[in-house]
């Protein structure tokens, strides 16, 4: 029988600890130990607990956005980490946003940019056109239930709007489209210009990323694209059903603005 003595079992990594932070008696978890040589699968459990340690310790400071955290010595000391892994961990966190790395100047707390999701619904929606068109079916339904849901509210916020601007944007929609030209500039200012009088800036930045997968994907969906001048058309019909003051109405001409995709689509259903 093999002595299991000479081979003891690797000792389990080390739990997380909490300590206490700041004057309000805020809570986070001190990152464990760092993992034996040779266990990967532990290296990267305990770079995810660092990276889940730092989001707790802003979080549990109340730092807001841009305002600058500790030297990396002292974020060291506090989570009880090396410097390497520190580093690693501030490298991914900066890649989603929450840490914006500034050298020469510090480390600062980001503002979370949507450009990982867009980046993901890009990929995961170019993969759909080559199968079943689920996910961009499904993206289309959260997007229309989105923009649709918020008729009422734009109505409610309508002295807020710029009329000018949303007339000017139809209006270079349409002149291009005398020329079969699109103008995506127009297109996306007229949406922005549209819900941002309801002072909800997630609101537009989720917008933004839908409108911005939808361009990248718009020349790969399956059936005859929409003409410069259908897309013209559907925004004068919002705008129109905008200033009746209609809230079933502008509800119908948002949802038309998405019947153009859903009729593309509609041969793929499976």
């Amino acid at each position: 029988m093999e002595d299991t003595a000479a081979h003891p079992a690797p000792a389990a990594p080390e739990a997380a600890s909490v300590v206490r932070v700041g004057s309000g008696g805020a809570r986070y978890t001190r990152a464990p130990k760092p993992p034996a040589a040779g266990r990967p699968g532990g290296a990267r459990a305990n770079q995810r607990a660092l990276q889940a340690a730092v989001r707790e310790f802003i979080v549990a400071k109340g730092l807001a956005a841009g305002a600058p955290l500790p030297t990396e010595t002292e974020l060291m000391a506090e989570l009880g980490v090396s410097r390497h892994p520190l580093r690693e961990a501030m490298k991914a966190l900066e890649a989603v946003g929450i840490v914006d790395i500034r050298h020469g100047y510090g480390t600062y707390v980001g503002s979370v940019p949507f450009s990982a999701l867009e980046a993901g619904l890009t990929f995961r929606t170019a993969l759909s056109v080559r199968g079943d068109h689920s996910d961009i079916r499904n993206l289309v339904e959260v997007r229309e239930v989105l923009e649709t849901g918020l008729a009422g509210r734009v109505l409610a916020a309508y002295d807020l709007l710029d009329a000018d601007a949303l007339e000017g944007h139809v209006a270079a929609m349409e002149r291009a489209a005398a020329e079969g030209r699109f103008t995506p500039e127009h297109d996306w200012a007229f949406h922005e210009a549209l819900y941002r009088p309801l002072g909800n800036e997630l609101v537009l930045d989720l917008l933004q990323v839908f409108w911005k997968v939808f361009a990248a994907l718009d020349p790969d969906l399956p059936g005859a694209p929409d003409t410069p001048a259908a897309t013209a058309r559907w925004h004068r019909g919002i705008l129109e059903a905008l200033r009746s003051r209609d809230e079933q109405a502008l509800h119908e001409a948002l949802a038309d603005h998405f019947r153009g995709i859903r009729a593309r689509l509609a041969g793929t259903a499976g």
